[in-house]
């Protein structure tokens, strides 16, 4: 049987106004539920499909990205914790796009979901002023969510254009 991405549930727009910090984690959670949303109802092959060559860029590939991303950004220079890669090193450093694989789908959604819950519990007492060393300059959580909303706002645009490609879906 083939896996088929589900449909994300619904999510709440989040505040207009407000503390910066609610409204910067509302819009990072559409950017999130914007993916899941342009990825709901493909099948595990059609997730992994270049669908533009010579690009290897495939929709499962940055699903796999978007979940090192999320680590990287959340749990390991925010809250400075220690992780083994989550991609072959050996591979290259493109290795969660190249490696995208209809046979590994699930389990590439799954770690996804697992990764934002890990990021969001790893900075949900942490004020956005906080800041980390990253090469010599200091960074802090607010520029993180910035940094973040950015990155998923990006590769959403590729997401919908590969969408397109695939199946004609648009506007999703």
């Amino acid at each position: 049987m083939t896996w088929t991405a589900p449909q994300p549930p619904p999510i709440d727009d989040g505040p207009l106004a407000g503390p910066e910090a609610a409204v910067l984690a509302a819009f990072l959670d559409w950017q999130r539920w914007t993916l899941l949303n342009i990825c709901a109802g493909l099948t595990s092959q059609q997730l992994a499909e270049r669908a533009v060559r010579p690009s290897t860029l495939s929709l499962l590939g940055l699903v796999r990205h978007m979940a090192k991303v999320e680590r990287t950004w959340f749990c390991e220079r925010v809250a400075g914790q220690s992780h083994q890669p989550m991609y072959d090193p050996a591979a290259g450093p493109d290795a969660d796009f190249d490696g995208a694989s209809a046979d590994n789908a699930e389990q590439d959604f799954d770690r996804l979901a697992e990764q934002i819950r890990q990021a969001d519990r790893a900075v949900a007492d942490r004020d956005l002023d906080q800041t980390f060393d990253l090469r010599g300059q200091p960074h802090s959580l607010r520029l993180v969510y910035v940094h973040m909303v950015a990155e998923y706002a990006r590769h959403n645009g590729h997401a919908d254009l590969l969408r397109e490609r695939i199946d004609g879906a648009t506007g999703l």
